[in-house]
């Protein structure tokens, strides 16, 4: 396992503000093993705003649930019914950056970790962005819907001539992971690849939080609850997540003390901070 990167001098590093982009009823046995048959969980979710403290970036990590959720392709919401499924957004992202006097057309960058309904959002208004999503992403939109009716992403979903697809094939390794990109290339923050046990393309960011050691790592849907990375419960035996991939964000959090790790889906999180200063026009403390 590699090191973390040290600080250099004059460090830039990433001021993280989570935003609030909607809520989603999930039913918990497909999240933990310890769930009672029939249970259920509301979960956020969460969007992140990171702002780079040299160049002025703005940076979306995912953009939640879109308002109209009809909108989707009717492979996808027959496959949300399917899977009993139900979202509530009183707030979207962009609802959430005008909180703090910001609007869509300000975001250089949005990051999507993976191409699902609750973290897609409304792509529309960001019309100034580049998005960033991982390679196999690429296949799943060209693929898409209307070409092919059955689908579940829409062939618009990611604009053309501003989307950036990264592959990371030839990523070095970084702390735990086997592959990292240096997305500002001054060790601020890194896109982390998650593996396909998810989705495919599914990507995690680690962002450096102050200039003296703190970090944070947007984990997406490595897990839909925290009891997955305390140990208290296990992933349950079905093709939708990769549990490889939370045992090296575990080794994180147990060899990097000022590392704080969310998942997009954090209730225990989201109950304690929600209204709080960590949200946009705030700041998250850094560890």
């Amino acid at each position: 396992m590699t090191d973390l990167p040290a600080h250099a001098p004059d460090q830039a590093y990433i001021r993280v503000s989570a935003l609030e982009a909607g809520h989603i009823e999930i039913p918990l046995d497909w999240a933990i093993d310890t769930a009672k048959e029939g249970e259920k969980s509301v979960v956020p979710a969460l969007s992140f705003l990171l702002r780079h403290t040299q160049n002025n970036d703005l940076f979306v990590f995912d953009l939640g649930i879109r308002k109209d959720l009809e909108n989707l392709p009717a492979g996808y919401l027959a496959r949300i019914a399917k899977m009993g499924f139900r979202a509530e957004v009183p707030l979207d992202a962009a609802d959430s950056l005008a909180r703090g006097g910001l609007e869509p057309t300000d975001i250089t960058h949005v990051c999507y970790s993976h191409i699902h309904f609750d973290h897609i959002g409304d792509s529309r208004p960001y019309t100034r962005a580049t998005f960033v999503v991982g390679e196999g992403a690429r296949a799943l939109v060209a693929d898409g819907w209307p070409k092919n009716p059955d689908a579940l992403f829409a062939q618009d979903l990611l604009p053309e001539g501003r989307t950036r697809f990264l592959d990371p094939s030839d990523w070095p390794p970084l702390g735990p992971f086997p592959h990292a990109y240096d997305f500002y290339g001054d060790g601020s923050l890194y896109i982390v690849d998650a593996g396909s046990g998810h989705v495919a393309g599914h990507i995690n960011v680690l962002a450096r939080t102050s200039p003296d050691g703190g970090w944070v790592y947007l984990a997406g849907d490595s897990g839909h609850d925290r009891r997955l990375l305390t140990g208290e419960a296990k992933i349950p035996t079905h093709p939708y997540y990769g549990s490889e991939h939370l045992a090296r964000i575990r080794t994180l959090m147990e060899t990097y003390p000022r590392v704080r790790v969310l998942l997009a889906h954090d209730r225990e999180w989201y109950e304690i901070n929600k209204g709080g200063p960590a949200y946009w026009p705030g700041v998250m403390d850094s560890l």
